[in-house]
């Protein structure tokens, strides 16, 4: 089997003049992370290649986190941020887009109040640059937004959208929690150009962290995407709110373990790859 692919990790610095978040109520991942801290669990856990996503609305977080991967060789590649409703907003991209390892946008859908607002007609202009330049989409949404995002998607068919973190589901409220979302995340699968990350449910847990209160949701996940659109991320650090690095690997590694072991590379690694336009290193 090919060397694992994680699909979303970021790093950040409390002294940042972009950063707010996370805030010193999330003590346990309330300090700096950078390219250092993450070698030791990529080796234990065997991932040969990361894709660092962004955590700040802001195009300096961006180029930073491009500077970045240009000195950290596990890096393969950066999902960034623009402003999408701005004329900088194209200029920012069409400057990031000359980076080689810069790969796509994900805008901070989920901290919007508006839940369509992915569909105002003033993204247009900076979405038709993204496909133009055959950039990617990575949707920060959660159960509120899916419907948006299925009419999103058909408006933009030319545009790999990935959605993040499975959508967000309120796992912590357990079958209260799923009705809802299945319906929504399995409507945006039914369009087959849109791929999800295994990510980020860990965090969306409370305390119904083990593998079993997980297993419906992820389940779901491979029912609606199949093995080949899916892709897993630890979306270290904040995963480690609710398990170390390694703890949800090992149950990504679980949960599909009766698949082949084909289907199981394209769900560590081939997806992504794919995706992302990742060189195997």
């Amino acid at each position: 089997m090919s060397a694992v692919v994680d699909s979303h990790q970021h790093f950040w610095s409390l002294d940042a003049s972009w950063f707010d978040w996370p805030t010193s109520d999330l003590a346990a991942i309330y300090r700096d992370f950078g390219p250092e801290d993450l070698p030791p669990l990529l080796q234990a856990s065997g991932v040969s290649q990361t894709v660092l996503v962004q955590v700040a609305p802001d195009p300096a977080e961006t180029a930073h986190l491009l500077e970045v991967s240009e000195r950290t060789s596990f890096v393969a590649a950066v999902v960034g941020w623009i402003d999408l409703e701005q004329e900088t907003g194209l200029a920012d991209l069409e400057r990031f887009a000359g980076h080689p390892k810069f790969r796509g946008i994900r805008p901070m859908i989920q901290s919007i109040p508006d839940p369509e607002w992915m569909l105002r007609p003033s993204l247009a202009p900076c979405l038709a640059a993204v496909e133009r330049l055959g950039l990617t989409f990575d949707a920060l949404v959660k159960p509120p937004h899916l419907a948006a995002l299925a009419t999103f998607i058909d408006r933009y068919p030319n545009l790999p959208v990935v959605v993040d973190h499975g959508a967000k589901p309120e796992i912590a409220k357990g079958r209260e929690g799923f009705s809802d979302w299945a319906r929504g995340i399995a409507s945006v699968a039914e369009r087959p150009h849109v791929f999800c990350k295994l990510s980020g449910l860990l965090t969306e847990a409370g305390h119904r962290t083990g593998w079993h209160d997980l297993l419906p949701f992820v389940v779901h996940l491979l029912d609606v995407f199949g093995p080949r659109r899916l892709m897993w991320g630890s979306d270290w650090p904040v995963v480690e709110l609710g398990a170390p690095y390694g703890t949800w690997l090992d149950y990504v590694r679980r949960y599909i373990s009766t698949l082949s072991a084909d289907e199981q590379e394209r769900i560590l690694g081939g997806t992504a790859r794919d995706f992302y336009r990742l060189e195997m290193s």
